[in-house]
């Protein structure tokens, strides 16, 4: 289990497809999914899936590219992809609301939780769902985690001797044009930004008092978080924020790249899980291929491939990996609290924290 876990709530309300040649050990029993409303384009052996990036390689090799050319190969339905920011891949979707182009919906919390107030999203347990944990799913079945994951940051190890340790630590003249975070309320990465500073300073004011102080060094607004890697590897950058399971897939291909988790002056590290959350979308135009994919991503198969492929967390409870990457995956968040964000109320006041950061920073 990484780190000591702290299930307590976080009230933020009161504070203002790579080769086809993979295929997994056996197809799911589940990839037939259930019977629904016919789709507006029955046959077709297509499913479209709209995804906040980081699961697929940039060389082909994402625990995507794996999967989806597997499930290609089990039942001949061809997978079109789509990646961008989670704000972003959200607005796609109701831009395109009179006429669905996508089938499943891919993003980090609270966009999942925006996409579902939107009306985006139709219920859909897919098999293999009742193994994830119930802080990990919709209640009611509209969205369910395929691929847990953490928030944290990178530095670039060959320029720093070791990681920064605190917040307070990046005001620091040094980082000056050589920080830079994903937008909040457009990247889900970036919006997490706001989420844990918030946590860790204690509130929405006292967090926006220091995002205000590290503007000061911050490069400007980045509407996807995994370019910033690239930047942070070069040296380009000496400090960005990122995610877990993103940062070290890419560091098997950036040796500069180290991932750490910043504290309170005095306090521990902290993190929250921020996992790829999914859902069927609604009057999607391949329903039952989406319901088939969502039950093949979920599937024991696909599950032991997300530290071993993607450097993420399974988000079934019950699929255990000792693979390699598990075992570092493990190491790198030992001893880091995690706290329990209330995405509701985040989603619930998100414009709210957005405005704030933007009046605080003059983004």
């Amino acid at each position: 289990m990484p780190g000591k876990r702290n299930r307590r709530r976080i009230p933020l309300r009161t504070t203002a497809a790579v080769t086809g040649g993979l295929a997994l050990a056996a197809c799911l029993t589940a990839c037939g999914g259930g019977s629904g409303a016919a789709d507006s384009q029955a046959g077709e052996k297509i499913v479209t899936v709209y995804s906040a990036d980081g699961l697929k390689g940039e060389k082909g090799d994402g625990w995507y590219d794996k999967v989806f050319a597997a499930f290609t190969k089990e039942t001949g339905i061809e997978v079109k992809y789509v990646e961008g920011g989670s704000g972003e891949m959200v607005q796609r979707a109701v831009r395109e609301k009179t006429n669905t182009q996508a089938d499943v919906l891919v993003t980090l919390p609270p966009f999942i939780q925006q996409a579902d107030g939107k009306g985006l999203l139709q219920a859909y347990a897919p098999h293999g769902s009742e193994k994830v944990s119930g802080a990990d799913k919709a209640t009611d079945g509209k969205w369910t985690s395929i691929v847990n994951n953490y928030f944290g940051f990178v530095y670039n190890k060959k320029e720093l001797s070791q990681a920064p340790k605190t917040w307070e630590e990046l005001l620091d003249a040094k980082y000056k044009g050589r920080l830079q975070y994903s937008t909040p309320g457009v990247a889900g990465d970036g919006t997490a930004v706001l989420v844990k500073s918030m946590h860790d300073f204690g509130g929405k004011e006292p967090a926006m008092e220091y995002l205000k102080k590290l503007q000061a060094n911050n490069v400007g607004p980045s509407s996807s978080t995994s370019k910033l890697a690239p930047k942070t590897d070069k040296g380009e950058l000496l400090v960005a924020n990122g995610d877990v399971q993103m940062n070290f897939a890419q560091a098997k291909s950036m040796p500069n790249l180290g991932i750490w988790f910043p504290a309170k002056e005095g306090g521990r590290p902290t993190t929250f899980s921020l996992p790829y959350a999914a859902g069927l979308v609604d009057k999607a135009p391949h329903t039952e291929n989406g319901r088939k994919l969502l039950d093949f991503l979920l599937g024991e198969e696909a599950q032991k491939l997300v530290s071993e492929v993607g450097g993420g967390f399974p988000a079934r409870t019950d699929v255990k990996p000792t693979d390699a990457n598990a075992v570092q995956l493990t190491k790198l968040m030992s001893g880091v609290e995690i706290f329990e964000p209330d995405w509701a109320d985040i989603d619930k006041n998100l414009k709210a924290h957005v405005d704030a950061w933007k009046s605080a920073t003059g983004s």
